[in-house]
């Protein structure tokens, strides 16, 4: 997922798609303890949206604050 389309979404939207890819990096670390994970690279892309979405959420919050 781009900055840009993250930005688009709304808050509630963002936290609905965290708690979703939460879910999803749960299930590919149990597939790489069994040995049946496919796209190790899934992970790293997984983390990265994660935190993106966090950054522009923290960015969201701390605008509101000025």
């Amino acid at each position: 997922m781009k900055v840009k389309e993250i930005r688009d979404k709304s808050n509630a939207e963002l936290l609905q798609s965290i708690d979703t890819l939460k879910e999803e990096l749960f299930n590919l670390r149990f597939q790489q303890a069994t040995g049946q994970l496919e796209n190790p690279s899934r992970m790293k892309q997984i983390k990265k949206t994660i935190a993106r979405i966090k950054t522009v959420i923290t960015e969201r919050e701390l605008s509101e604050m000025k």
